[in-house]
C-alpha cells in the first residue's frame, strides 16, 4: 500500500477552498430531515464543508492528514464560535470507536489512495458508521483525461501518481468505473450514482469526471 500524502496547502490559491460545494446544501437538509447529528468530514482540507455542517446545527468532527489543513480549520472555528473536533488523522487508520457516526461527508479525499487504501479506507467508514448511517462521498472516474492519457505514472491498475506542480504534487489517485465502485461499497446499500463529466471549469475546456455516491451501511 503506497503511504498517504495530503494536500501542501501552502502551495495552492486557497481562495476555492473556502467555499462549501453545493452538495451540502441538500444534503444538510436530508441529514437534518432523517434526523442525523453526528457527522465526520472524512479529509476535511481546510475546513469548508465542517464549518458549514456545524453553522447547520450538526455536531461534527473533521480529520485531514495535513496539519497545516487542520490548524487552518481550528483557527476558522474558533473566529465563528463553533465546536468542531479537528484532528490530524489517516484515512485508513480512523481513530473513531465503531458505530460513532450517522453521516460520514468525504468529498473528493478518499480518491487519494492506491486500490488496497481504498479498501482499507471504506471498510474504515464502514466500522465507524452506525448502522442505517450514510456516506456522501466521491471517486475520481477512470473516463477523465488524467487516468488514460495524462502519461503520469501508474502505481497499480487503478491508481495514478500525480506529478503536475503545486498542492498535489505526488498524491496518489485512485480511479474507478461503475463495477469498482459496486466492489467497493458491497457492504453499503446505494441509494444513488451520479458520473459527472466537469466540462468546462472556471472557463477552460476539461476532461474531469467523477462518481459521486450515496449509501446507506447494511
Amino acid at each position: 500500500m503506497v503511504e498517504s500524502k495530503g494536500w501542501e496547502w501552502e502551495k495552492a490559491d486557497q481562495s476555492p477552498w473556502t467555499k462549501p460545494t453545493d452538495h451540502v446544501y441538500y444534503l444538510a437538509h436530508k441529514w437534518s430531515e432523517s434526523g442525523f447529528k453526528k457527522i465526520l468530514d472524512l479529509g476535511s482540507g481546510l475546513g469548508r464543508h465542517s464549518i458549514f455542517f456545524a453553522q447547520q446545527g450538526f455536531d461534527v468532527s473533521a480529520i485531514d492528514i495535513s496539519e497545516y489543513g487542520i490548524n487552518y480549520l481550528k483557527e476558522w472555528s474558533k473566529k465563528e464560535n463553533l465546536d468542531i473536533e479537528a484532528k490530524v488523522g489517516d484515512m485508513v487508520a480512523l481513530p473513531y470507536k465503531d458505530n460513532y457516526f450517522d453521516c460520514v461527508f468525504a468529498y473528493h479525499s478518499i480518491s487519494h489512495a492506491d486500490t488496497e487504501g481504498i479498501y482499507k479506507i471504506i471498510s474504515e467508514t464502514e466500522r465507524i458508521l452506525k448502522k442505517g448511517g450514510e456516506i456522501y462521498t466521491s471517486m475520481c472516474s477512470k473516463e477523465s483525461w488524467d487516468f488514460s492519457k495524462s502519461g503520469f505514472p501508474k502505481i497499480d491498475k487503478n491508481t495514478v501518481l500525480n506529478k503536475e506542480e503545486g498542492p498535489e504534487n505526488n498524491v496518489p489517485h485512485f480511479y474507478a468505473d461503475l463495477e469498482d465502485i459496486l466492489s467497493i461499497f458491497h457492504n453499503f446499500d446505494i441509494e444513488k450514482i451520479h458520473h459527472i463529466d466537469y466540462c468546462y471549469i472556471n472557463h477552460e475546456k476539461k476532461d474531469c469526471k467523477y462518481y459521486y455516491i450515496n449509501g446507506h451501511k447494511k
